[in-house]
């Protein structure tokens, strides 16, 4: 299949304060947040400024993309679209249409299957498009990299250098903690075609950084970044609830890893180096946060194979995977939708 270009597709995060709440609300709209919660998240924006870092990590990763394509001869255009802010989806979708693009792949900055991880940037694309009108170019998911090694392997970097932070003679009573964004536990449950797919996918990475990075250590997945109203049941334990269990088990120390995140963007700047490191400090336990991929050039080499995978006639050769868990290069119709708007057979 041919392909004319690659589009960065992202979060998106404001870059001012009076674009918090706006940006806040697309976010939240329709599922029910709490005004109390949302203002809550609208002080952790403005206590930075009111400026989200996702949007430069993405410009950086961009302009790195870019310069790995031209130097392994991947003639390929790199566009930007974002799922909530400026630059939105929407409008670079009809950018690339004014530029000729018939045919698009789409790289998201999110490594897992699940609905808000893969399935509603899915359904971003699909708005984009509709909104562009008839002459959109097509645009086609890469598929999800939670075992590949250029995700893995500067996550494992990561922590080797975090636990060099740490005193070696508290090895034997210190802690690796992966973190993910939590989910309602029904998305959980509902998350692939035969559930399970976004706490079974973070596990087996946790498995392979701590198989690479540490394996003397006893680690644990744990979540982070909950927003939804109180009544609904999401996956548990919160990070700092596990820090106080850990504080009373003898253990001194924590390495805390957030796998679930692609770079270092505001849900890990506040929820693990302001309110977890504060936890930390409050139990007397030594802390260590490791880093994300960034633009680690293994990771972006990764994207590259990605691409590659699709648009050459070995692709298949180029596979580079950890693990036992199967590879998915697109959904199913209903995989990752919520049962409620599954559709009817």
């Amino acid at each position: 299949m041919a392909y004319d270009a690659l589009v960065l597709v992202s979060f998106g995060g404001p870059e001012r304060p009076e674009d918090v709440r706006p940006f806040l609300q697309n976010v939240t709209r329709g599922r029910g947040v709490p005004p109390e919660r949302l203002e809550e998240v609208v002080q952790h924006y403005l206590h930075f400024g009111g400026v989200s870092p996702i949007n430069q990590q993405c410009r950086e990763l961009l302009a790195a993309i870019r310069a790995d394509f031209a130097a392994n001869d991947v003639d390929l255009p790199v566009y930007w679209g974002n799922r909530n802010w400026d630059p939105m989806l929407a409008d670079t979708v009809a950018r690339m249409r004014d530029d000729g693009v018939r045919r698009s792949l789409a790289f998201v900055t999110s490594a897992y299957g699940g609905y808000s991880s893969c399935r509603q940037y899915q359904e971003d694309i699909a708005a984009a498009r509709a909104a562009v009108g008839p002459d959109a170019p097509v645009i086609e998911k890469l598929r999800q990299f939670w075992d590949h090694p250029g995700f893995v392997e500067p996550h494992a970097d990561a922590v080797r250098t975090a636990l060099a932070q740490l005193d070696p003679a508290r090895r034997d009573s210190t802690r690796l903690v992966f973190t993910a964004h939590s989910i309602p536990t029904s998305m959980a449950a509902t998350a692939g075609p035969h559930g399970g797919r976004y706490t079974a996918q973070l596990e087996e990475t946790a498995r392979l950084v701590h198989a690479a990075a540490a394996p003397d250590l006893a680690y644990d997945l744990v979540w982070q970044s909950r927003s939804g109203p109180p009544q609904v049941p999401w996956l548990e334990p919160d990070i700092n609830d596990h820090l106080s269990t850990l504080a009373t088990q003898g253990v001194t120390g924590v390495v805390v890893s957030p796998i679930g995140f692609v770079s270092d963007h505001l849900e890990v700047v506040w929820d693990l180096d302001t309110e977890a490191l504060d936890t930390a400090k409050q139990l007397g336990l030594d802390f260590a946060r490791a880093g994300t991929p960034g633009t680690d050039p293994r990771f972006v080499a990764m994207v590259r194979e990605l691409v590659l995978e699709r648009t050459t006639p070995d692709g298949e050769r180029l596979r580079r995977r950890l693990g036992d868990l199967p590879l998915w290069d697109t959904c199913p119709t209903a995989c990752c939708v919520p049962p409620a708007r599954r559709p009817v057979a």
